[in-house]
């Protein structure tokens, strides 16, 4: 899909936000959710409101060009040239081209959380843990298909899949959203094993789904809740 206890950290659509990207925090070591916590990709966090905004031009430049141009040829002068900045205020924030797709992912991840809990918490709210879970399912895909970007680096930079750690992190702030929600221990960690199963089922599952059809096939994307309810009533029923 670019935390057991929750860890409010990072998610964003292509909107300019009016802070930062923080740093995701993983688990610790050892735990069944994941490997060490994940380092800021920012050289240095924006102070100031003007600075937060140049920041934020800088990675909206960056996730159109990563739809135009590919991760391969993306280059932070070119990000420059399309945000309006110049080249050292992108070296000012990063110190390479992985580094800023990596805070762009780590918006994403902040923009997913933000979306998720504005659907349970706002009017008409889906019921029960069913209804949570086809939310966690429909905001992804709704990202995949609108937001700049997102289609190449969703949570994470492109990456040997078995070097990748995103999921480990995708799951634990999905257990620390839906843990007060649905009234679930965040220091479980079977639970929080069976998260990171889910969401790394998923993945692959709408990965495959859009490799089939390029707004996410609709037959794929049914067998992939039926798959997580299913799997999940172990746990949550």
């Amino acid at each position: 899909m670019q935390p057991s206890t929750p860890r409010p950290a990072p998610l964003s659509a292509a909107s300019t936000p009016s802070a930062p990207p923080s740093a995701t925090s993983a688990p610790a070591t050892g735990s069944a959710a994941g490997p060490a916590a994940t380092p800021s990709p920012l050289r240095r966090a924006p102070v100031q409101r003007r600075s937060a905004q140049r920041l934020a031009r800088i990675l909206d430049a960056c996730a159109e060009l990563l739809d135009e141009t590919g991760y391969e040829d993306l280059s932070t002068r070119a990000v420059a040239g399309r945000a309006g900045v110049p080249i050292g205020s992108v070296y000012r924030f990063f110190p390479n081209k992985r580094a800023m797709a990596e805070a762009l992912a780590q918006r994403n991840l902040d923009a997913y959380a933000d979306r998720i809990t504005t659907r349970l918490t706002g009017p008409g709210q889906p019921p029960g843990w069913r209804g949570a879970m086809d939310v966690v399912v429909d905001e992804y895909l709704a990202m995949k298909r609108t937001v700049p970007g997102f289609a190449l680096v969703e949570f994470t930079v492109p990456a040997p899949r078995e070097t990748r750690q995103a999921n480990y992190e995708v799951a634990d702030r999905l257990m620390g959203l839906l843990a007060g929600p649905l009234g679930l221990e965040p220091a479980d960690e079977r639970l929080r094993t069976a998260f990171l199963v889910g969401v790394e089922t998923a993945d692959a599952l709408l990965q495959l789904a859009f490799r089939t059809d390029p707004g996410g096939d609709p037959a794929i994307v049914a067998e992939t809740k039926e798959l997580l309810r299913a799997y999940l009533a172990r746990y949550l029923d």
